[in-house]
């Protein structure tokens, strides 16, 4: 009985995350030009080469806009007291965590599927749909899941912001989007490997480019231990403010 009234509550909390928040048109319209531009901005820097930037600009499109999304929607609830409302209801403070995060990869999906298709479609690229299926669901959730862990560190929106800025722009930089992981310096290709944006990259490229499993299967692995590793430090954070 209680699974069933935890499973309603955060298919309640998602839906109206999405209808209150994410399905308005700043937020999609924030989600569309973002990635149309950066395709732009390398599309016409480099055209010859851009299909080898697909999986980066598609990673990097789930990226920010699962983790732009947590810090508005968790950080605004903080501010209002939203949140410490909806904890009245009877739900666990981690299932209340589990359901933003879950809302937050779920516009991603929806902003990264827009980029995903367009790409694909306009440019007649073969793509092995498991592979890419498997590789984004896990992704969204381990970056909507990041987002979220530090979104409870602050209150404010712009903190959040702020806090973010870091590790989204260091993976950008570091995680294969733009400039390969093999040809970064020895030490720097060890770091890049804590971060899961790595792990997008590389399992998107296999998707679209060189279908392995055996490769794949690592980046699933790696991918399920950082969405477990955020999931787990968000809720215990989450559960700490309230407690």
């Amino acid at each position: 009985m209680m699974r069933g009234q935890s499973f309603n509550a955060i298919l309640a909390i998602v839906a109206k995350d999405m209808r209150t928040y994410y399905l308005k048109a700043p937020a999609i319209s924030w989600g569309i030009v973002f990635p149309v531009t950066w395709i732009l901005a390398f599309y016409l820097r480099h055209p010859s080469g851009f299909a080898e930037l697909i999986p980066g600009l598609i990673a990097m499109t789930a990226l920010f806009s699962t983790t732009a999304a947590e810090a508005v929607v968790i950080n605004f609830e903080l501010r209002l007291g939203a949140l410490e409302r909806l904890l009245l209801a009877p739900v666990r403070f981690s299932m209340v965590f589990l359901a933003k995060v879950l809302a937050g990869a779920l516009f991603g999906l929806l902003m990264s599927a827009v980029v995903t298709i367009g790409v694909v479609l306009a440019m007649s690229i073969p793509v092995d749909i498991a592979q890419l299926f498997l590789i984004a669901i896990l992704s969204l959730v381990s970056f909507a899941g990041l987002g979220a862990f530090l979104c409870v560190l602050v209150t404010e929106v712009f903190d959040a912001q702020t806090l973010l800025n870091f590790p989204r722009f260091v993976m950008i930089f570091l995680s294969g989007v733009v400039y390969p992981v093999s040809a970064l310096p020895a030490p720097l290709q060890v770091f890049a490997r804590f971060f899961p944006l790595t792990y997008t990259v590389e399992g998107l490229r296999s998707a679209f480019f060189a279908p392995q499993w055996n490769i794949v299967s690592l980046d699933l692995l790696a991918l399920l231990g950082f969405t477990l590793f955020f999931l787990v430090l968000g809720m215990r954070r989450f559960s700490g403010r309230f407690e």
